[in-house]
């Protein structure tokens, strides 16, 4: 009978301590789960962080879809043209990132 009796203080300081550690996690979870920001809210905050990411991404997309269309319809020299126009967007778009990652650091730093 005692060994019974100890086994289930065990067992029930094992299920305290493993409620414990659930609640615990819930309260965690809840808190990220207040400060998480929507997409929309986050892309306001890095487009208003460094706007010229975004930007280039748009025109090499655009560069990219007419460029290709161009090809499909035959013409050579407007595909052409915008492949190199796709290139210099990219171009664009990481000289962007890489001043926005240089700002970022030096307002970090102040």
């Amino acid at each position: 009978m005692a060994t019974s009796s100890k086994t289930n203080n065990e067992i029930e300081s094992l299920n305290a301590e493993e409620l414990n550690w659930i609640q615990l996690r819930e309260e965690i979870g809840s808190e990220s789960l207040k400060n998480q920001e929507t997409f929309k809210e986050k892309f306001n905050r890095k487009f208003s962080e460094n706007p010229f990411v975004p930007i280039g991404c748009l025109a090499t997309a655009a560069a990219l879809t007419y460029g290709l269309w161009s090809f499909r319809h035959g013409r050579p020299q407007m595909s052409q043209k915008m492949m190199r126009l796709r290139i210099a967007a990219q171009g664009f778009t990481v000289v962007g990132l890489m001043v926005g990652v240089g700002v970022a650091n030096v307002k970090e730093n102040v």
